[in-house]
């Protein structure tokens, strides 16, 4: 588990990517913000901690409520200079993720709007291999702006 007392260290080579399996309950939601936080300051990337931290808040959020499963695994990446992907796999690779429109009384289902519009470009991939996958990854990019 990451906290501000262990650092997080990122590649010097390739992409550069840090993960971590945590149980699926609301709760992860907290140590989720930290995790990213970490990681975006150890990139020099502190402008894009909010809108982070909201997407793995959300993301969380959708899984512990839509995927019965016992843990989940958050990736922060950077699959090029100029993205973050923050990704959270679930074992539901049958239920996919859809946008849905909330009325104003309605408490929930708004996750992915948000996300929508808080990141550059959102989706999700299945893991495994032929028609049965193991898993499901859901995941939000951000853009590097050439100042940050």
């Amino acid at each position: 588990m990451t906290s501000p007392s262990t650092p997080v260290e990122s590649a010097s080579v390739g992409h550069p990517a840090y993960s971590q399996t945590y149980s699926c309950e609301p709760s992860t939601a907290e140590i989720g913000r930290n995790l990213v936080r970490d990681v975006l300051r150890v990139w020099r990337l502190d402008v894009l901690a909010d809108r982070a931290e909201l997407i793995v808040t959300e993301l969380i959020a959708n899984a512990v409520r839509h995927a019965p499963c016992d843990e989940i695994r958050l990736i922060v990446g950077r699959p090029s200079p100029t993205r973050v992907r923050i990704g959270l796999v679930d074992q539901e690779p049958s239920r996919h993720p859809v946008v849905r429109r909330a009325s104003g009384d309605d408490e929930s289902g708004r996750g992915l709007l948000l996300i929508d519009a808080v990141s550059d470009r959102w989706g999700y991939d299945l893991h495994g291999s032929g028609r049965r996958p193991r898993a499901k990854e859901v995941w939000a990019e951000l853009r590097v702006q050439d100042d940050e």
